[in-house]
């Protein structure tokens, strides 16, 4: 009896991993296949909203990117831009929008491998472009707005939820309503590359962030920060460098 069991054991369990197998075999072919098609025309799109079926929601996602070097587009996100040119492997998440605010002004550009996590906006405007480098990350809920001047984000930069980006003000003189007022500039936002900026960072006009730079949660960014520096703070100081960290 003890040996029957024993072999019933062993067959059930080879019997469930049997039915594993071909259920992740199913799943590869499934999503391989429609990735092919993957894409922003009508049948890209098709292609996207069938190709996740078996996939797990959110980060779980990203893998699909790297099945079609048109990359993978959420069928929630918008791309109403016609200025934008994609990079291999790109991953846009749900309920991004890509938006121009004016007919051809603004260009988007994402390097390889860009990864724009759900319900970021992007919008360019007059006066204003957006260039993103390899391998960065955007994560949820960020707000890019390219309007005056330009936004430059270099490669494998981390840019945490809930970050803004403004390189443009209003005026502000007395005697006229705020939303009459003309929209200033100090300049371009420059991120550069292996920069990590915390939770709810905002970035103004005119700032440039140093290669390897890190930007604690919550920052006012108005001034430069250098190479390799931790700033923290609202507006943003430098409080110690990277190299110190490390050597101690």
């Amino acid at each position: 009896m003890a040996i029957k069991d024993k072999r019933s054991g062993i067959g059930s369990s080879l019997y469930q991993a049997g039915i594993s197998m071909i259920r992740r075999k199913t799943k590869n072919r499934w999503e391989r296949f429609w990735m092919r098609y993957a894409g922003l025309n009508a049948f890209g799109r098709i292609a996207t909203r069938l190709a996740p079926w078996f996939a797990p929601p959110y980060y779980g996602r990203c893998y699909l990117a790297y099945l079609n070097t048109k990359g993978y587009f959420a069928p929630s996100a918008i791309v109403h831009h016609n200025r934008v040119h994609f990079g291999p492997n790109v991953f846009i998440g749900d309920r991004v929008i890509i938006y121009q605010d004016d007919k051809d002004e603004g260009s988007v550009e994402f390097g390889e491998r860009v990864h724009i996590y759900g319900e970021t906006f992007i919008q360019t405007g007059s006066g204003g472009s957006l260039k993103i480098g390899d391998n960065s990350h955007i994560h949820p809920r960020c707000q890019i707005n390219a309007y005056k001047s330009n936004i430059y984000i270099g490669s494998e930069v981390q840019i945490a939820p809930n970050c803004a980006f403004y390189p443009y003000n209003h005026g502000i003189a007395p005697g006229k309503l705020i939303q009459e007022q003309p929209i200033e500039s100090k300049g371009d936002i420059v991120i550069e590359d292996d920069t990590w900026l915390g939770f709810g960072v905002i970035v103004l006009d005119g700032v440039h962030i140093g290669k390897g730079a890190v930007v604690g949660a919550g920052s006012v960014v108005s001034r430069d920060i250098p190479d390799g520096a931790i700033a923290v703070g609202v507006p943003a100081r430098v409080v110690k460098m990277r190299d110190n960290t490390l050597k101690k």
